[in-house]
């Protein structure tokens, strides 16, 4: 090994990694040769949103906690008001999440909703209103991941700066308090 090449970091969760991806894909695929295969819409409609409400599921509950540490969900609460929950890892474990998971999470959760909007000005363009619909159901999906995991990791980026004030200052009012009482 050449002491000089740098060391490039492997993923590591190549299980979940694929299947991160292979939904979206599979959506993404489905979608698109489907319209040149398939000549019954309902087919087609219920093929798509069922890979892409798979797809939605999986970076929820399960990529997203792996390969970001991030977690979240939404409930109602007694007022039936819409509340936005957060999990995340501590400082600790989310500094030893892998770079390179971390960064196929967040690409490819940005550019499979890039693609559906993509796909629905084609159809906007084309005058092709059915498929608005599945498009539409795709781009919800996959925008109510984004707004979430966005909203996780700032609600994770304010708990990590207010553990850290309160520690920094617990601890200055420590030494302060440890300072007097020796005197």
């Amino acid at each position: 090994m050449d002491p000089n090449q740098p060391v490039t970091e492997n993923y590591a969760n190549p299980k979940t990694c694929f299947f991160h991806v292979l939904f979206k894909a599979a959506a993404l695929a489905f979608y698109i040769l489907s319209a040149l295969f398939i000549d019954n819409f309902v087919i087609i409609f219920v093929v798509t949103v069922l890979l892409a409400a798979l797809d939605f599921w999986v970076v929820k509950n399960v990529s997203g906690r792996i390969l970001v540490g991030l977690r979240w969900w939404n409930e109602i609460n007694d007022l039936g008001e819409s509340v936005w929950k957060f999990e995340c890892l501590d400082q600790e474990s989310m500094a030893r999440m892998n770079k390179k998971d971390s960064w196929l999470f967040w690409w490819t959760l940005y550019l499979t909703a890039v693609a559906w909007i993509v796909f629905g000005i084609f159809s906007l363009i084309r005058l092709q209103a059915d498929y608005l619909l599945v498009i539409g159901v795709c781009v919800t999906l996959s925008i109510a991941n984004i707004i979430g995991f966005t909203k996780c990791k700032k609600d994770a980026k304010k708990q990590f700066q207010q553990f850290a004030s309160q520690t920094l200052a617990s601890r200055f009012s420590s030494t302060l308090s440890s300072a007097f009482s020796v005197v």
